[in-house]
Parts: structure tokens; sequence; C-alpha cells
């Protein structure tokens, strides 16, 4: 991995934030980001510093997982970011983020049927 210069690294995780902000990134694809181009450690080593499991990062950077507020805080910090509060995004932009980009969209969770 080329090191990063400062001005670099903050570019990057401000890069990060952005597509998250926007819904490109799920936050575990924000924090795998986070983790292999900010930091460039393997997961191990990464679960490892913030005092959970291998299996824990693995879940909560494939979205799978249900991390605590204070879990994800914490691996935030480790970026100099914090959690915190947005408008939420329109619900065309919420089915892309979910890989649903193409889906129809219905009208609640009872759809009329023709």
């Amino acid at each position: 991995m080329k090191a990063m210069t400062g001005v670099e690294r903050k570019q990057l995780i401000e890069e990060i934030m952005r597509l998250h902000a926007e819904g490109e990134l799920t936050l575990g694809m924000a924090i795998r980001r986070l983790r292999l181009e900010v930091t460039g450690l393997d997961q191990e080593t990464f679960a490892q510093m913030c005092g959970m499991s291998t299996r824990a990062l693995y879940q909560l950077e494939t979205d799978k997982g249900n991390p605590t507020l204070n879990t994800v805080d914490s691996i935030l910090r480790k970026f100099g970011l914090r959690m915190g509060l947005m408008a939420a995004l329109p619900a065309i932009k919420r089915r892309v983020v979910a890989g649903q980009g193409n889906s129809v969209i219905s009208r609640g969770s009872k759809p009329r049927r023709k």
C-alpha cells in the first residue's frame, strides 16, 4: 500500500463520508473502505484493534451484523469521525444502496392488487 500524506488521507475519508451521506455506500461498505484504504489493515488486525471479533467485523462490513451504537462509534473514532444525525435519503436512493435500483416501487406494506 502506498503511503498517504495527511492531506490525501483526509480527502479519502471525506470522499467516503460523502458517498455514504449520498447513499452510494452503506455503513458497512464505508467502514470496509476506511479499513482497507486508510489503514491498509486486514480484518483480523483491525478487529483486534477495535476490541471485537473478526466475525463481528465481517458481519458489520457486509451489512449483516447488528452492532451496537457504541461499537460503530468506537470504529468511526479511529478515523477521527463520530456518529450523528442526518436527513433521510429519498426512497429511490435507499433502493440503489440496497442493490434494488431497478425494482418497482410498491405502495407500502400492502400494495393494491390489480
